[in-house]
């Protein structure tokens, strides 16, 4: 943990972090104002969300992840930017699914490379399986969108699999079952570094229905 880092949790979190201890929220009354929702599952080190709620401001955002270091490394970079449409949970995303977002609140939830877990054995533990879906389905608006993306080709396959199965969802693509890279999720370093070195990306989007 660095000294920013710290600082974020620290100084940062009192006034953009959210709890469950809250319960359900209303984002009109967290934001002041009545806009689009995009919800982020696993940001990691929060650089891509932190592009994304400085360059469309007419949007809101929440973060949810429990790695503190990363939470701090967000929470303090957007503060020091002026960020004012950007919340965080620092708690687990299935409890924050049942417990604080209200049913039909969310336009866009965003699972952007959440952990492959490769082995065989470990497949279970992927977030990407029908009781999450069936949560995320609760909580998107009618036509709100599940956008998600790998660097795994294995576990691509596996989402367009269990989607297929879940009833609820609409792929969006027009040829297949990926769409390419949308322009509004930034190309992170690591994406950079993989493409360079030869490796696939894939995005789906899933429209509720």
């Amino acid at each position: 943990m660095t000294q920013a880092q710290q600082r974020g949790l620290d100084e940062v979190f009192p006034r953009m972090g959210l709890t469950l201890a809250q319960g359900p929220i209303d984002p009109v009354e967290i934001f002041g104002r009545r806009a689009p929702l995009v919800v982020e599952i696993g940001f990691g080190m929060g650089g891509s969300l932190l592009e994304q709620a400085l360059a469309h401001p007419q949007t809101d955002f929440i973060g949810i992840e429990v790695h503190p270091p990363g939470v701090g490394k967000l929470l303090d970079e957007a503060d020091k930017a002026g960020v004012e449409n950007l919340r965080i949970y620092r708690e687990d995303a299935m409890q924050v699914l049942d417990e604080a977002l209200p049913a039909g609140m969310v336009d866009t939830l965003q699972l952007f490379f959440p952990d492959p877990w490769p082995k065989k054995k470990h497949h279970k533990r992927r977030i990407v399986q029908p009781a999450f879906l069936a949560r995320v389905h609760r909580v998107l608006r009618p036509e709100g969108r599940l956008h998600m993306a790998t660097d795994w080709a294995n576990y691509a396959e596996h989402m367009v699999a269990v989607m297929h199965e879940t009833p609820g969802f609409e792929n969006t693509a027009e040829q297949g079952d990926f769409v390419p890279r949308p322009a509004f999720r930034p190309l992170t370093k690591f994406e950079t570094r993989g493409e360079r070195l030869g490796h696939g990306v894939w995005d789906l989007i899933y429209r509720r229905v």
